[in-house]
């Protein structure tokens, strides 16, 4: 496994790779790795023969200088996490400084349109998803990955890149992997090493309130109806609503390929029956996403109902 600083020095090397006949996976990540980065590493090997992982605390998508201060840098840990893998490792961990990434203020971003980088993390984070984009870009640029890797934690973010790949025409296959959860069913994430005790046991209030969304929607399913939104995101916010020491930032249940509110996102939450006629049928999707802050901390979390996997995995982890 070799580190790389320079845009250069990483071309040379996957060039010389290229030459070779070998494909190349790219995994991104801000560093601080968990065990949900590590099996996005492992899916990697297994998905090209040359893994990339790129560690970088990209600036520009972040809205608070006080959370980009904060965040946390680990190289050193980082790079034992992924020779642990043994022969998953990644031959590359690129690493560059933030001069080497914007050698100048940037005049040119990457932005996505249709309402998907408006709402959501978009709407509290202002300017965040252009930040990702951009960089995303320019690791795409730089690496030339085969296939690219992200998890599915971050379920907005990996909309806007699908959106940039398909619109932009980037010869890079995606593949997200799924969400990876402690043994209480708190998700994965590079933030969670900043909490306190008091604030990580409420923390997991987050993966409990998508699980009472997801009952609730199994429970329209079981009568043969369709999911209704209002219903289960009455569902998930009580229970978040309910644990102490929580700002909710949002909760909401929208269509997940467009972060749109679905048909008939009413119901008992609204006191408004849903309009079941016109819904679709009980196989329909929903995205149940939130963040909150606790304990002075930003988590994100997020289900997709309608997605059988997803729901089994997350009531799995929080049993």
């Amino acid at each position: 496994m070799r580190r790389v600083t320079s845009i250069a020095d990483l071309r040379t090397a996957l060039a010389a790779e290229r030459r070779a006949g070998r494909t190349v996976a790219l995994a991104p990540t801000m560093g601080a790795l968990h065990d949900g980065h590590l099996a996005n590493v492992r899916r990697a090997a297994a998905e090209a023969d040359v893994v990339v992982v790129s560690i970088f605390v990209n600036p520009t998508q972040f809205d608070r200088a006080d959370d980009l201060a904060a965040y946390p840098r680990t190289l050193d840990a980082d790079e034992a996490a992924l020779r642990g893998l043994g022969g998953a490792a990644p031959a590359y961990v690129f690493a560059p400084f933030e001069r080497e990434m914007y050698p100048t203020t940037p005049t040119t971003t990457v932005h996505v349109g249709g309402g998907i980088t408006e709402v959501l993390e978009g709407a509290s984070r202002p300017g965040h998803f252009d930040g990702v984009a951009t960089v995303v870009t320019k690791l795409f640029h730089v690496v030339e990955p085969d296939v690219a890797l992200f998890g599915r934690k971050d379920a907005q973010q990996n909309l806007v890149i699908r959106r940039f790949v398909t619109d932009l025409d980037v010869p890079v296959r995606l593949v997200f992997t799924p969400t990876v959860r402690e043994a209480d069913g708190l998700a994965r994430s590079s933030r969670n090493q900043r909490l306190s005790a008091g604030a990580r046991a409420a923390a997991v209030g987050l993966p409990r309130a998508l699980r009472a969304g997801v009952l609730a929607a199994r429970v329209d399913r079981e009568a043969d109806r369709a999911p209704d939104p209002g219903r289960v995101r009455h569902a998930a916010l009580a229970t978040l609503a309910s644990v102490p020491d929580v700002a909710v930032d949002y909760l909401e249940v929208v269509d997940p390929d467009t972060l749109a509110p679905p048909d008939a996102a009413r119901g008992e939450a609204a006191g408004v029956p849903a309009a079941s006629s016109s819904a679709p049928g009980p196989s329909r999707r929903l995205l149940v996403a939130t963040a909150a802050v606790v304990g002075g901390v930003r988590l994100i979390d997020n289900v997709e109902v309608g997605d059988v996997e997803d729901e089994d995995r997350l009531l799995a982890a929080t049993d």
